[in-house]
């Protein structure tokens, strides 16, 4: 998925929450609503959190250079570190903090009119929003299920949005039921209940965020299936008799490096280990173009290196 169809959803997300945090602010503070005064810090620590997701995007796209020889992709992933710690203490702790003082001094809703409007139009703007990210991260998943989609996606640009615009929609509800039930009983401890609610799922929400950025920082690889395939492909490469298991890392969500450890077959001259080392970096490619840098210690079965010069493309194998 390129970057430029990443940041639809983003944009889509930003614009949705600058609006439904100023409507639901007014609708507050007409109505006193502990729920509603959460659900407008949502959308505010929302709003933040798609501007700091754009501005890592951007970063990301940046080229190498001699400080940053394998390029700044990473910088997408310390973003959205932020964005979850955002949303685990700001709007998670903030909306939880609104509940127990509305639980502790209660004030009755006399007029929901306002709610009601709003919220109807949060939903709306936030089923558009939640509508732009499930079609991006559907182009990722293809026929995999979506739970498995979501545990495996490396591109927080996709999947912290959809988080974000789904617990929005999930906190909508509960704002819209502590309204209503709270007006209808007439007891303002739906209203604050409902708040410390919101808490609890930005809070759960944030932790799954900050669980996934944390394994891509410190240097998630690829899966044991691409693994097991990337052995396979080596194999099938001409004079290849062994190939140790291979090591990866995500660089960015489109930009894995991968170094190879393979042994050729003795009777290989050097011009032969070398074809075959460019066919089978074509061959990884061909299946898999995440792999921007493939780094390949091509050695006969006596163990001896066999060494040949690369090409000065960035992408080119090293043997």
């Amino acid at each position: 998925m390129s970057a430029g169809s990443s940041k639809i959803a983003i944009y889509g997300a930003i614009a949705a929450n600058v609006a439904i945090a100023v409507s639901k602010f007014v609708a507050a503070f007409f109505t006193g609503s502990s729920a509603m005064l959460s659900e407008g810090i949502h959308s505010l620590v929302d709003s933040g959190n798609g501007l700091l997701i754009l501005f890592g995007v951007k970063q990301a796209e940046k080229p190498a250079d001699a400080r940053h020889p394998f390029g700044r992709s990473k910088e997408l992933y310390f973003w959205s570190l932020i964005v979850a710690i955002l949303v685990f203490s700001v709007g998670g702790g903030m909306s939880f903090y609104e509940g127990v003082e509305h639980l502790k001094h209660p004030s009755p809703i006399t007029d929901p009119t306002w709610n009601y409007v709003v919220l109807g139009l949060s939903m709306l703007f936030e089923g558009i929003s939640c509508f732009l990210a499930l079609r991006e991260f559907n182009k990722e998943r293809g026929d995999t299920s979506f739970w498995a989609t979501l545990g495996r996606s490396k591109d927080p640009s996709i999947f912290a949005i959809l988080m974000e615009d789904m617990a929005a929609l999930l906190g909508l509800v509960i704002a819209l039921a502590g309204v209503y039930f709270g007006h209808l009983l007439n007891n303002p401890y739906f209203d604050g209940g409902a708040s410390i609610c919101i808490g609890i799922l930005l809070v759960s929400v944030a932790v799954f965020l900050i669980y996934k950025t944390k394994g891509l920082l410190v240097g998630e690889g690829v899966d044991d299936e691409t693994l097991d395939n990337l052995e396979a492909i080596a194999r099938q490469q001409r004079g290849v008799e062994q190939v140790r298991r291979p090591l990866t890392m995500y660089m960015g969500p489109h930009d894995v490096v991968l170094a190879l450890d393979v042994e050729f077959h003795d009777h290989l001259s050097a011009v032969e280990v070398e074809r075959s080392v460019d066919a089978l970096q074509d061959a990884i490619r061909a299946k898999y173009p995440e792999f921007k840098r493939i780094f390949i210690e091509a050695k006969g079965l006596s163990g001896k290196q066999r060494a040949t010069s690369p090409t000065d493309a960035p992408v080119s194998p090293q043997i």
